[in-house]
């Protein structure tokens, strides 16, 4: 019996220490108008297979990423008023995602009523290179967001920025 302890105990142990960490990291930039916006999220490890198995036109939210705005901001012609939302992506096809926000958060097993799904303009690429881990930020935009602020989820191959600005 105290050689079966031992030997679970060994196995358990290695298994916490080889586990792979997890940060969480909190991004806050003020965007132009002088809106607080602040991205709090946990890394994970990239996983293609994910996205690829991912049913089209469901919100996808990657161990639940948030972002919390202190005012009004406009995307494009939609107004996204001050509070939190938890960030999401959209599968629209094989390549094609959106970016879009989901009002107060959402756990891993909720389902999200899409009718309140605030899409933003977005940009897909999956040709920016590989993340091997999530990551999140607010940048200044490229291509038709050039001049505004840009939030983006870089995982695997695939890049997205969605309008914030």
């Amino acid at each position: 019996m105290r050689r079966i302890s031992f030997v679970t105990f060994t196995l358990l142990a290695t298994g916490v220490l080889m586990a792979h960490p997890h940060f969480r990291k909190t991004l806050t930039v003020e965007l132009p108008g002088g809106v607080e916006a602040t991205v709090t999220y946990q890394t994970t490890i990239a996983n293609p297979s994910r996205a690829q198995d991912a049913q089209i036109g469901t919100l996808l939210v990657p161990r639940g990423p948030r972002l919390q705005l202190s005012g009004d901001i406009s995307s494009g012609s939609t107004t996204i008023p001050a509070g939190e939302y938890t960030i999401g992506v959209i599968k629209n096809g094989e390549k094609d995602w959106t970016m879009a926000l989901y009002p107060g958060r959402l756990g891993r097993r909720d389902t999200p009523d899409m009718s309140k799904v605030i899409k933003l303009d977005s940009i897909f690429s999956d040709s920016k290179g590989t993340a091997e881990h999530m990551v999140i930020d607010i940048n200044a935009g490229f291509d038709k967001f050039e001049g505004q602020p840009v939030l983006t989820i870089h995982f695997g191959g695939l890049f997205l920025a969605g309008a914030l600005g």
